[in-house]
């Protein structure tokens, strides 16, 4: 049995040649064409988010603020209690669960009094 190889045409490849960069161009400079440096602005704008700000229609309540992290931390603190009681809640049962599919009848933790 012959093996079928496609028919590629001449278009479809291209080599295309490598040149390294060299630092005897000017800076600026690409190919054929000349790149223009950009001029600096007349009135250059701050460097810091001011630009960004919306005036506040009412002023910041520090109070209110400091309220509203504390519940979130108190929440937070909360939720991770609970995941990790749930979490030894669950290994606790997997343990129990094994040991009595395993067979044997001392599976239940006795405390002492």
């Amino acid at each position: 049995m012959k093996t079928q190889r496609p028919i590629a045409a001449e278009e479809e490849h291209r080599v295309i040649q490598f040149r390294p960069r060299n630092s005897t161009q000017p800076p600026g400079w690409r190919g054929n064409i000349a790149v223009q440096p950009r001029q600096p602005d007349p009135d250059p704008e701050p460097l810091d988010l001011s630009r960004y700000e919306r005036p506040r229609e009412e002023p910041d309540d520090f109070r209110h603020r400091m309220l509203a992290n504390i519940a979130a931390f108190a929440f937070t603190v909360a939720l991770t209690a609970i995941g990790i009681w749930l979490a030894m809640s669950i290994a606790d049962l997997r343990r129990t669960q094994d040991c009595v599919l395993m067979g044997r009848r001392d599976c239940v933790r006795i405390s002492n009094p």
